[in-house]
């Protein structure tokens, strides 16, 4: 009963959210507290938000401080030589800025932060998109497929995860599957380039002055882009509000930082026009800058990196350290940094209450034991023949599970359930963890990933357009990791 009513909460929320019905938020919160009722537990609903919110807490910490810090380093320039290189390229081909997308998220992500990356990836892309009229949910879908093999890195999360749970060493588990994961990283590029020669038919390629002016809060989520469909057919789909629906996360505060609208100081344009500079998504004259400081914050930013991969302090405080560095030594004068903070106050009032609120539902989902029935009736469904092939059951089953449940509850609850089957049947423990990771560019878009809202909220994408978007081709990039692997002899 618990096993189907554990599906029975995952589907109604996914339903309900991609219907919008109701807000992730409030899905979040409501729906697992319905169904804590319904399976006799109610009493303790209060016990299991607690547990929830507890295990989530540093990544809430993490996020908020994350978000300061790197949203500081955006308004200094940290990143306007990378984004400047990327947007140089793209000009205003529609397939060309697709494929920037795609590079400019694996190169940021190889902080292993999925909220820094997407931050970073918005603030540069989102200016672009908006000005040449091209589809929202193409961006958020091809930077979290990007962030998604990137993932994988073992500073990352689920490698660590998936050798601590194991008890192997992470180098084992990542070394020997790079060669899959670069044909990923490939497959993601190569998606990224057909997206956009699609966007491009639909659009054409534009010089700059010929761009058209965006329109003053028209802002519309073209869902069908992407889809093969016609140009009469993409500019019929549905399109949504430009406003996120309780996930959305101050895009204004973070693109203003990045030279877009809404960054203090910014030329008048007059209503809802935008200025050159808007549209190269960095203002070169911005108040803001510190080139005098660049190389002081490129050495913080990689001392922070070090830190992070070596773990000499716990990630939530060296980014609370790192915030409180740049914040003092970028803005010295007080009122300045009650701006840059209040400038990125959305983000990190959003994002951290859409973690909070994940944690009801991940909290549900353990305390009444849903998740542990769910996942041994699925190791439990798998047939005897199929014992032998354990690294490619693992590796099909990452994809759902690593959807449907926390990295934490995959990797930590069900990895050593399929890794002792697999030993039972002569496959060995590292081959079951190498093919655990093969899901991670399915699950960074998954509703219990808090980055995947600060993505959607500063894209202003409806979270249920990006799901009906992304799932299909981020299950395809999986699974070419998946046989790119047993192709090579790694899973």
């Amino acid at each position: 009963m618990l096993t189907i009513l554990g599906f029975a909460m995952i589907a109604t929320f996914l339903v309900l959210i991609m219907m919008k019905k109701m807000s992730p938020i409030a899905a979040l919160v409501l729906i697992p507290a319905l169904f804590c009722v319904l399976v006799g537990k109610g009493a303790h609903l209060g016990d299991y938000v607690i547990d929830g919110v507890s295990s989530l807490a540093p990544t809430a910490a993490m996020l908020m401080f994350a978000i300061v810090y790197f949203g500081v380093m955006i308004d200094v320039g940290l990143f306007d030589p990378i984004v400047r290189a990327i947007l140089k390229f793209c000009k205003a081909d529609p397939m060309r800025i697709v494929v920037g997308t795609a590079l400019l998220a694996a190169i940021v992500s190889l902080d292993g932060d999925g909220s820094t990356t997407f931050m970073i990836t918005v603030s540069a892309m989102y200016p672009l998109y908006k000005r040449l009229k091209m589809s929202l949910v193409v961006m958020t879908g091809v930077a979290a497929m990007a962030n998604g093999v990137m993932n994988t890195l073992p500073w990352g999360g689920p490698t660590a995860r998936a050798a601590t749970a194991l008890k192997v060493d992470a180098t084992d588990i990542f070394v020997p599957m790079i060669p899959a994961l670069a044909v990923g990283l490939v497959a993601v590029v190569v998606l990224a380039y057909v997206l956009g020669l699609r966007e491009r038919r639909r659009l054409g390629t534009l010089s700059l002055d010929e761009a058209p002016e965006r329109e003053p809060e028209t802002e519309t989520v073209l869902v069908g882009a992407g889809a093969g469909t016609g140009a009469a057919g993409v500019s019929g789909a549905a399109g949504v509000s430009g406003a996120g629906a309780g996930a959305g996360a101050g895009a204004g505060a973070a693109r203003g930082a990045a030279g877009g609208p809404g960054a203090a100081g910014d030329r008048d344009t007059g209503a809802g026009g935008e200025s050159d500079d808007d549209f190269k998504g960095l203002d070169p004259n911005r108040p803001t800058l510190r080139p005098r400081l660049y190389w002081f914050n490129a050495l913080l930013t990689l001392a922070l990196l070090t830190a992070m991969i070596m773990e000499l302090l716990p990630i939530p405080v060296l980014f609370l350290i790192g915030a409180a560095l740049a914040l003092t030594v970028n803005f010295p004068h007080i009122p300045d940094q009650k701006a840059r903070i209040a400038a990125h106050a959305d983000n990190v009032l959003n994002v951290s209450g859409m973690v909070f609120a994940a944690a009801v539902f991940t909290g549900v989902l353990t305390g009444t034991g849903m998740v542990d029935h769910m996942a041994n009736w699925l190791v439990d469904t798998i047939p005897d023949g199929m014992g032998p092939q354990m690294g490619l059951v693992t590796g099909l089953l990452s994809l759902p599970l690593t959807y449907f449940m926390s990295n934490d509850g995959f990797y930590f609850g069900v990895l050593p359930v399929l890794a002792e089957a697999g030993q039972a049947h002569g496959v060995s423990t590292l081959e079951i963890a190498r093919a655990s990771i093969v899901g991670q560019p399915l699950h960074m878009s998954s509703p219990l990933v808090p980055a995947v809202y600060v993505l959607v909220g500063m894209a202003k994408v409806e979270f249920g357009d990006h799901t009906r978007f992304v799932v299909k081709w981020a299950v395809l990039t999986s699974l070419v990791i998946l046989a790119a692997g047993i192709l090579f002899g790694i899973i």
